[in-house]
């Protein structure tokens, strides 16, 4: 039975922070509002945390997950970055952006596309997602909650809690989110390819 948090989106309560931490760090699942919808969340180094979100979002080894980072120190050191593409990720940074980026030798082979070496980052620019980055200390890998079969993401912790109480640990709730998941920039070749048009602005690239 998940958890349920209801977490202020202004002012959120640090004491429900660390308990979601916790949970986190004993290797649960979370679900966990963002700026551009709800997610899937795990400790990067949490293997069946990485089964268990297969398993909901029924995906394939191809499936690009995200690092959801806190600040940009910290998604600099799990991806390589050239002096352009540096320039360009930072700006667009925090927002609605996932970037697709060769991955740095310390991110674990089992989270990285099979083929291509990659990985995604974001920073998103949601209040109660940064407070739980902050704290936490390390990167979530995570997924957007869109669940088989449904052609947008749950926007409702409560509706989340009641469907997928069974699977998760722990559920945030702090308003409805949008349905509209990030925009997909890959810069694997270093130049930059729009894989989706979601929440960022794609005309900046």
């Amino acid at each position: 039975m998940a958890r349920y948090f209801d977490i202020h989106p202004e002012n959120p309560q640090l004491r429900l922070i660390d308990k979601v931490v916790e949970i986190l760090r004993a290797d649960g699942l979370i679900a966990y509002p963002t700026d551009s919808c709800y997610a899937l969340g795990c400790r990067v180094g949490n293997q069946h945390g990485l089964d268990r979100i297969r398993a909901i979002r029924h995906l394939d080894d191809k499936h690009h997950f995200t690092l959801v980072c806190h600040d940009f120190a910290q998604l600099g050191q799990l991806v390589h970055l050239d002096n352009a593409v540096f320039r360009a990720v930072k700006a667009a940074t925090p927002g609605g952006y996932t970037f697709i980026l060769p991955a740095d030798r310390g991110v674990p082979r089992r989270v990285l596309h099979p083929k291509k070496r990659t990985i995604g980052v974001r920073i998103p620019e949601h209040v109660v997602a940064q407070a739980l980055l902050a704290e936490f200390g390390e990167p979530l890998l995570s997924s957007t909650l869109l669940l088989p079969g449904e052609e947008e993401p749950l926007t409702q912790g409560w509706q989340i809690k009641e469907e997928l109480d069974h699977v998760l640990d722990a559920v945030i709730d702090s308003g409805e989110t949008g349905s509209t998941p990030t925009t997909v920039v890959d810069f694997s070749s270093g130049e930059p390819e729009i894989v989706r048009v979601g929440t960022g602005d794609p005309s900046r690239f």
